[in-house]
């Protein structure tokens, strides 16, 4: 299903003064970004935030919106009609900052599973040559705390299974915790992703080594998140499994 049409961003930030903007896909997020967004800011000047909310119900759009009157014009808010999907709001997330000139493009979750202080370290490792920086729980200090064990097993099984068919030299694949280079996220084809979840993390890493791109992985500590209800479902991990199989095999 395509995207509908959008609100405009309710505040627009000074592209011109960030370095990264940090794309934040939301649903039902309200008792954790007070918590995630300044802790971003905090960074350093650098940093500004894009919030892609899918009209949560819960009322995390306003609370955004909150966030990002009282940011200077760091935040700002995408405000989408309906839910469609992680892969849909990254898309749309995404298109926004490849209209801008901001240099650097990370995501992140919403959920606090991602630390920002790990977000320093992937920008860090951004250095001149590199075209990607992967946060993985799956290389050498990398951890992940709070799963129970089946979960850790089926991300664990998951990224080898999709690394084995695809061929790819990238430890944690259903990871999506990534620094983009602008030049790079330009050229992956976003408009022909229609992949979702674990698969759309999955396929623009895919896409970005079959571009060539030169990609870091650097270790991250995972955690569970800390409110909120998990979006994971049996579908999500179901299409990841096939969709391997057609990138793999596709054009």
């Amino acid at each position: 299903m395509t995207s509908g049409p959008s609100a405009a961003p309710s505040t627009t930030p000074d592209t011109a003064a960030c370095d990264v903007l940090v794309v934040i896909p939301s649903y039902n997020e309200r008792d954790n970004l007070p918590e995630l967004i300044p802790q971003i800011l905090a960074l350093g000047r650098g940093y500004c935030v894009l919030v892609v909310d899918d009209s949560s119900p819960d009322g995390t759009g306003q609370i955004a919106d909150t966030l990002a009157a009282a940011s200077n014009g760091r935040v700002r808010v995408l405000h989408r009609e309906e839910k469609e999907g992680l892969g849909r709001a990254y898309l749309a997330g995404f298109q926004q900052a490849l209209a801008s000139d901001v240099p650097l493009v990370a995501q992140m979750d919403a959920d606090l599973s991602h630390r920002p202080q790990d977000l320093r370290t992937l920008v860090g490792a951004m250095l001149p040559g590199v075209d990607l920086v992967i946060g993985s729980r799956y290389v050498p200090g990398g951890a992940t705390e709070g799963w129970p064990l089946p979960r850790r097993m089926i991300s664990r099984a998951g990224g080898m299974y999709a690394r084995a068919v695809l061929g790819l030299p990238i430890h944690d694949l259903t990871g999506g915790f990534k620094v983009w280079r602008r030049d790079l996220l330009a050229t992956i084809g976003l408009p022909e992703i229609v992949s979702d979840g674990y698969g759309f993390q999955i396929e623009t890493t895919y896409r970005a080594v079959k571009r060539g791109a030169k990609v870091v992985q650097v270790p991250i500590v995972f955690h569970d998140r800390v409110a909120g209800k998990s979006k994971l479902s049996r579908r999500v991990v179901f299409e990841a499994a096939l969709r391997v199989w057609q990138f793999r095999f596709g054009r």
